[in-house]
């Protein structure tokens, strides 16, 4: 493994998997049916409208993209940074580990990670991270603005604790989020999901969307 995990601890902040889940309770889903009913788990049973939307950011490969061009299959899509001491690659990895389960009982999903650290993860340093993992996994970056944008529209939680500081950690929410290209945001995943139940609901979702 090319990369290394950093010294010190990172916090999660708990409040967002509430917020996150309260979002979801109440987004409306128009009086229409819900096709996921079935697959759906807890508080977000109340339909997922109000989480994800488009965004613009930076590919690994440097080149300026959105929401349309990164999300064309079902994907898995995570907020982190690579200097992140433990919790990016355990997350990241187990997401690469659910993946690999989906592609052997025959599903495709994208693995995503989106960096909320604008000042070191250059396009070059997330596809040395994203390599790593899983060949298809995408790593995206951009300019705080497009950041931050694509942060807010996820409900997500980043605050840099010493900005200016090279080794500074970044304190940042720690869902995944399954979203279709059609569908938008349909479900999350918090850290304590293993790579199994990650991939049974997954395929769930892709089931369910395709009848």
């Amino acid at each position: 493994m090319s990369f290394k995990p950093r010294t010190a601890a990172i916090s999660a902040a708990a409040v967002v998997a509430a917020g996150l889940a309260a979002a979801t309770w109440f987004a409306t889903t128009g009086g229409e049916a819900d096709p996921f009913a079935q697959c759906r788990k807890g508080a977000v049973a109340g339909g997922a409208a109000a989480i994800g939307g488009p965004f613009t950011l930076v590919s690994e490969t440097g080149a300026m993209v959105t929401d349309k061009d990164v999300i064309t299959k079902p994907s898995l899509l995570y907020f982190g940074y690579s200097y992140c001491p433990d919790v990016c690659p355990l997350d990241n990895a187990r997401n690469a580990e659910a993946v690999m389960i989906l592609e052997e009982r025959g599903y495709e999903v994208t693995p995503v990670f989106i960096s909320v650290d604008h000042e070191r993860d250059t396009p070059e340093l997330l596809a040395e991270f994203t390599d790593v993992l899983h060949p298809r996994m995408i790593g995206l970056t951009g300019s705080p603005e497009q950041i931050k944008a694509a942060s807010q529209a996820y409900r997500t939680y980043y605050k840099v604790q010493t900005p200016g500081d090279p080794y500074t950690l970044i304190d940042h929410s720690t869902q995944t989020y399954l979203v279709f290209p059609e569908s938008g945001f349909v479900e999350f995943f918090n850290r304590d999901t293993t790579p199994e139940d990650m991939a049974q609901s997954v395929a769930c979702f892709i089931d369910a969307g395709a009848k």
